[in-house]
């Protein structure tokens, strides 16, 4: 044999080794299982020291939290605790109710408007019975039943009106002027009468046809007219009994509002007429006379305090100004 085949066969193993550290995942492992023992302990511990209440509670809660949450009742801390779970709605207060669910405010709403139409309704009616008693006071009445034509009663949103028209042949005033004739002054002396017996005011206007007023002083026309006429018609009204209290307003409108538009010049346009106001009405015209009162009340204020400046400022004159002004102050 030759010397290659008596020479032995090494097999070499390589061993492979790890250096150094041998890796840390063992220790995330067992910090996990110290903190679930730690927290398994302290679990332990509360249910130990927690009262049979508490307990019951928490059980309850877990079983039907959202029916707790939602709809209140028996839930966590019913024995011991302080604060209930679940229960009535805590942004809620006790009693309390809106405005307008409330079946007493509504009811009370409801009565103050029935209130209210009561009492117009009672008005109204009043109204009616004394437009039929002054009817009856003229069909009654020889001297006025044979005015009967120049006498109109309505009712209006304002309240009664009664009117109290010229005709052609038988004015109420002298032709041009303010006096009246010796049977309008029954009229309206009647009038006042029965007016008197009501607790409504009055409002007064005096009306005139649209031809112009041609004689009298300079200025004067059917505005100055129909206001004179207006304020003579109420003296009679006072002068028939009537208290001077009941007048809220007299005001004359020239030919501004015509009983016939379509006949402006025409004579039933002459006319006085007398509202026996509704409380509405003179609600309304008290507020709009206050407003006005106030209005010129600031205008007045304002143009006094404008006039005491212009006073205070100093002006200076040249010396021709002023010998032309000092023989005029003598």
């Amino acid at each position: 044999m030759s010397d290659d085949s008596q020479r032995p066969i090494v097999i070499k193993k390589i061993k492979k080794s790890a250096h150094g550290h041998h890796g840390g995942a063992w220790k995330i492992a067992y910090a996990d299982f110290v903190t679930a023992m730690m927290a398994f302990f302290l679990l332990m511990w509360l249910l130990g020291s927690t009262a049979k209440g508490d307990l019951d509670g928490i059980s309850e809660y877990f079983k039907t939290p959202l029916k707790v949450a939602m709809q209140g009742g028996s839930g966590s801390g019913d024995a011991s605790s302080v604060i209930k779970g679940g229960g009535t709605d805590l942004t809620r207060k006790e009693g309390q109710v809106k405005k307008a669910d409330d079946p007493q405010s509504k009811k009370q709403t409801i009565n103050l408007e029935a209130a209210k139409a009561e009492l117009k309704r009672k008005e109204a009616e009043k109204l009616v019975n004394l437009k039929e008693k002054l009817e009856a006071t003229i069909d009654s009445n020889p001297l006025l039943k044979q005015f009967k034509k120049q006498l109109m009663l309505d009712i209006t949103k304002e309240g009664l009106r009664i009117q109290i028209v010229d005709e052609q042949n038988r004015p109420m005033f002298d032709s041009g002027g303010a006096h009246l004739k010796p049977y309008t002054q029954v009229i309206l002396r009647e009038i006042g009468k029965v007016l008197n017996e009501v607790e409504n005011r009055i409002s007064l206007s005096g009306h005139t046809d649209a031809v112009n007023y041609s004689g009298g002083e300079k200025g004067y026309s059917n505005w100055e007219l129909s206001a004179d006429r207006a304020n003579a018609s109420r003296r009679e009204l006072v002068a028939g009994g009537m208290s001077d209290g009941k007048m809220l307003r007299v005001v004359g409108l020239s030919s501004a509002v015509p009983y016939e538009p379509e006949h402006p010049n025409s004579a039933v346009n002459r006319r006085i007429s007398i509202i026996v106001m509704n409380k509405e009405t003179e609600e309304s015209v008290t507020k709009a006379d206050k407003a006005d009162v106030e209005a010129e009340s600031r205008q007045d204020v304002a143009g006094a305090l404008k006039l005491d400046a212009v006073k205070e400022t100093p002006t200076e004159h040249s010396g021709a100004e002023k010998d032309a002004v000092s023989p005029a102050s003598h």
